[in-house]
């Protein structure tokens, strides 16, 4: 479902993203994590059409983001890490921007957005200018948007940022029902416990490079451990790279 193909991103000198590839299944929860600056949001971005690689390629259900960006992105709904938002629409207002982006037809846009506010608890809010949301509020939002167009992809950074525990927990049940259906999930995140809890397979990206690859148990492999958690393992990872 999605496939990376030495994909690479260069600021000037600076080598962001260096020879990444790997493949996602149909379905599958895989979790990014890494450092502060290991390029991870870079990665997102080119997976979703917002940034062009230097070299390499995107592959999202067989269409190649370069030469067919319109198709593959139609297949992807982002969650940026800081919800980026028109503030003087009201909420419903926003959905239906989005809804004209994706070609969403007129007769199931309604049903679709007002289930997706009951589904977020903005519903009461629906009317409202987003700038008088809170940053919760605001987040939910953006989840409910990448929905929309019900996507083959989600590509997720740091999706629980600004989130109460009850959103956090209503959001890992989202994701979690989402993969059974067939969504497949590609998140960055910070919040190693969430990444334990849901992925089915972690990369560990570090100053571009992807240094390990695998279940948490194969990480711990990597890792040369027999016991601990994601947070141990990433430490020994990123701090000695060369053990992967």
């Amino acid at each position: 479902m999605i496939e990376l193909r030495n994909l690479t991103k260069k600021f000037g000198n600076l080598i962001a993203v260096n020879r990444l590839n790997l493949k996602v299944a149909k379905g599958e929860i895989f979790g990014f994590i890494g450092p502060n600056g290991a390029g991870k949001t870079t990665t997102l971005r080119m997976m979703s059409g917002i940034l062009s690689p230097t070299e390499g390629s995107v592959i999202i259900d067989g269409l190649d983001m370069a030469k067919e960006p319109e198709k593959a992105k139609q297949n992807i709904g982002y969650i940026p890490d800081r919800p980026f938002l028109y503030e003087k629409l009201t909420g419903m207002e926003f959905l239906k921007f989005r809804a004209d982006l994706f070609g969403v037809e007129e007769g199931l846009f309604k049903e679709k957005a007002e289930s997706l506010f009951n589904q977020f608890s903005l519903y009461d809010w629906r009317d409202d200018l987003i700038e008088s949301y809170s940053h919760g509020m605001k987040q939910r939002l953006t989840i409910s948007a990448a929905l929309l167009h019900d996507p083959k992809v989600l590509v997720i950074d740091e999706p629980m940022v600004g989130l109460d525990p009850a959103g956090m927990r209503m959001i890992k049940n989202l994701f979690k029902e989402l993969a059974k259906k067939g969504t497949t999930l590609f998140m960055s995140t910070h919040t190693l416990s969430v990444a334990e809890d849901l992925c089915n397979r972690i990369g560990v990206l570090h100053k571009g490079v992807l240094i390990s690859m695998g279940t948490i148990e194969e990480l711990k492999h990597s890792a040369r451990m027999e016991e601990g958690d994601l947070e141990k393992v990433f430490l020994i990872l990123t701090e000695g790279g060369d053990l992967a």
